[in-house]
């Protein structure tokens, strides 16, 4: 169904995919012409967002806050964003050229915008305390007390519950249309709706990894974007990405990975002299003999490190834009094997690789994050048990009490015993650290208003 008759896949239509239509408003269209685009509109609508601001207190990797600043969830989202749109600009740039006898040619000037808000979106779904939060939410129901729920549930729900997944949890946050608010949750377009899905797949098709990029409530809303930007659907449940997927993740790949060395250097986790050795691995002799002399004229040891950290985005960023226009057919066939950080050069995967290690060995094992990760997984455990009581039994008074506290867009009335659970999964994913602890604090006695 998905093939043409000589047996190779349709390819996707970048007139198709660069689609400025807006979920839940698609009745509504307007030509004039203003000042913002569509896509800019989308950036502009993440910036000055809830959920968006809410991200300067979650954790990425290390503890916050702390008398020194490392990144937090927000920080991370605004690199990642300004990596993304580089990345998009050269690419968009290629494209033109490659592409320019097309009509819809011009298309090509929104990948910048498109990229750059679908990088600011990607964590918005990620609950607190980094990614072992994500983990909490799934272990309490595949380990924990949630396992009661399992009997009760549809597999497909189960599944979602079990593998929750902040890639899923944004697409949620985005399109949802919560009590009180508007169809189609923010009102994106479809391209950068699309734009943020790297797993595009149902959690049935999730396999070891676990990951999958749609919840059960949000399926009918993903497939309507995939049919609208012209997605190839290869099977039941499961779609090939938009190509901008892999724009999005470059970025989000690069800036992790370098951010976390420079914040572990900061907070003297890895030495400077380490360091140095190990970043200088991304460039050739001559390259690294001009990188030392400039270096040699700097004394501050973390603006040593900030230079090659820039130095080193530069060449990703270049070799990832290679990659993406020399497989830009594949991509389109949805026939590109992993990531573009996989087929990086010889040198620079290599790099690359040897920072993932350093990360793995010396940062995530790290006493402190670790700290993080044992404290945020019995907060969530404890909030879970808690709150999913709380909705499941509305007619106690510690349930009343407690159902106060929840904000009026989550459905804890829902009809069904998913929804009611994933009201209780949405509260929690969107709070802070700082609010998640309080609250634990408070719900068992711990802390008090001030008198």
């Amino acid at each position: 169904m998905y093939m043409t008759s000589d047996g190779n896949r349709h390819k996707m239509d970048w007139n198709r995919l660069i689609c400025g239509k807006r979920l839940g408003l698609e009745h509504y269209n307007d030509n004039r012409e203003t000042i913002r685009s569509d896509f800019q509109r989308d950036y502009d609508r993440l910036i000055f967002s809830s959920p968006f601001r809410r991200l300067q207190n979650k954790t990425q990797v290390f503890p916050l806050p702390g008398s020194i600043f490392v990144h937090n969830r927000l920080t991370h989202s605004l690199e990642v964003s300004s990596v993304g749109k580089s990345l998009a600009s050269e690419v968009a740039r290629r494209l033109r050229q490659k592409y320019a006898g097309e009509p819809w040619v011009k298309k090509f000037h929104n990948i910048e915008e498109i990229v750059a808000a679908a990088c600011l979106a990607h964590d918005l779904g990620n609950p607190p305390f980094g990614h072992s939060g994500e983990k909490s939410i799934g272990a309490f129901f595949s380990e924990g007390d949630g396992l009661k729920f399992k009997e009760h549930l549809t597999t497909r729900q189960w599944d979602d519950l079990i593998h929750f997944e902040g890639n899923a949890n944004s697409f949620r946050l985005l399109v949802h249309q919560f009590k009180g608010r508007r169809p189609g949750g923010f009102a994106m377009t479809y391209s950068m709706l699309a734009s943020i899905v790297k797993y595009p797949f149902s959690s049935s098709k999730c396999g070891e990894k676990g990951k999958f990029g749609f919840f059960t409530t949000e399926q009918e809303l993903f497939e309507r974007v995939a049919g609208e930007v012209g997605l190839i659907k290869i099977e039941e449940e499961r779609y090939c990405r938009h190509p901008l997927v892999y724009l999005m993740e470059a970025a989000d790949d690069i800036c992790y990975q370098i951010m976390d060395i420079e914040d572990a250097h900061k907070l003297k986790i890895l030495n400077t002299g380490d360091v140095i050795q190990l970043l200088l691995g991304f460039f050739d002799d001559e390259r690294k003999a001009h990188i030392e002399s400039v270096m040699s004229h700097v004394a501050d040891k973390n603006e040593k490190i900030v230079y090659l950290r820039s130095c080193i985005i530069g060449v990703l960023v270049n070799e990832c834009c290679d990659i993406f226009v020399e497989h830009e057919e594949e991509i389109l066939r949805g026939e590109f094997e992993g990531c573009l950080i996989d087929h990086l050069s010889e040198r620079t995967r290599r790099a690359y690789c040897n920072c993932s290690e350093t990360a793995y060995a010396k940062i995530y094992r790290a006493s402190d994050v670790v700290d993080i990760d044992l404290a945020g997984h019995q907060i969530i455990t404890e909030l879970l048990r808690k709150l999913t009581e709380a909705v499941l039994y509305p007619e106690r008074t510690y349930s009343q009490l407690l159902l106060s506290k929840f904000p009026q867009q989550y459905d804890v009335q829902a009809p069904t015993l998913f929804e009611k659970i994933q009201a209780v999964i949405d509260h929690i994913s969107g709070m802070t650290d700082v609010y998640a602890l309080d609250l634990y604090r408070k719900l068992n006695g711990m802390s008090l208003p001030a008198v």
